[in-house]
């Protein structure tokens, strides 16, 4: 199992149900040899971890952080609406944060001018865009976006020549959607139990961030791993890929192995797909990164 971003709340216990189907004895048996997450939504608590985070990155002044530590003691979700000085901390907090493209803070921030009057996440505007209808006028966003990509998948899936080469009958399939918005229960506050029943049944597993993405910061994912409390039988240490730091790694003895992918974004492979793939096919050899 693979997967990345939001993926890190539904892989876990997917994943445990394949393993429990296994001790089971179901049919047909899925070969389950681990799974990989990178820069993964895991308990829920990412938005607090981000205030350190983009203040160790000089987003935010040290006197802002400490006065978000101060008035708000470290949380900024669910704030209670009498505590005025948090939330003008906050407010302030999010004005300094506007024009930064949280998901990979060394990218140029883009507006996506088909969605307006909200602050842009890339995910859930485009899956807002592609539900308007095909005739809807739609701005191409700038080619140096991330965006511009989702903006070319979504033209070429919905591409009659397209459908036509992957057999699709005309009239049977509606407009393609990247992502969904529809509404869901959020039952899995936290996914951190799946992990550690997952390391209790002996899988291994990559858990990787790009050191670059503010949504999920590596230093929120590491809380996390720390939580489980495993020792740790390879520590801290830069791997590298063509004689330069790739990134840092550190190995766990739940067969656990978490690594960095330098200057890459939440999206960590699309930015550092060499570096992405070295660290991949090293994990999956069971080789040390």
């Amino acid at each position: 199992m693979a997967a990345d971003s939001y993926s890190g709340i539904p892989v876990p216990p997917i994943t445990q149900e394949i393993a429990d189907g296994n001790e089971r004895g179901l049919e047909p048996r899925i070969n389950l040899q681990g799974y990989i997450l990178g820069n993964p939504l895991t308990s829920g608590l990412e938005d607090n971890d981000r205030i350190p985070y983009v203040h160790g990155m000089g987003l935010i002044s040290d006197e802002l952080y400490r006065s978000l530590k101060r008035t708000c003691h470290g949380n900024i979700i669910n704030v209670d609406s009498t505590n005025k000085l948090c939330l003008n901390d906050i407010q302030y907090y999010h004005e300094l944060l506007e024009n930064i493209e949280l998901y990979n803070i060394l990218e140029i921030y883009c507006v996506d001018e088909n969605i307006k009057g909200t602050r842009r996440n890339p995910r859930r505007s485009l899956a807002q865009k592609i539900k308007a209808p095909l005739s809807s006028p739609v701005t191409v966003p700038d080619m140096r976006c991330q965006i511009y990509g989702f903006f070319l998948g979504t033209e070429w899936m919905n591409d009659p020549a397209v459908r036509k080469a992957l057999h699709i009958r005309e009239g049977t399939i509606g407009k393609w959607n990247r992502c969904y918005s529809d509404d869901y229960v959020f039952d899995i506050r936290s996914s951190v139990p799946f992990h550690a029943n997952l390391s209790a049944k002996g899988y291994p597993s990559l858990i990787y961030s790009g050191d670059h993405d503010a949504v999920v910061p590596f230093s929120s994912t590491q809380r996390w791993i720390r939580s489980l409390n495993y020792s740790i039988v390879d520590d801290w240490r830069p791997w590298y890929l063509n004689d330069q730091v790739a990134g840092y790694t550190r190995t766990y003895s739940n067969q656990m192995t978490f690594a960095t992918i330098r200057g890459a974004g939440h999206t960590a492979p699309e930015t550092k797909p060499d570096e992405g793939f070295a660290m991949f096919v090293r994990w999956i050899s069971n080789k040390p990164l």
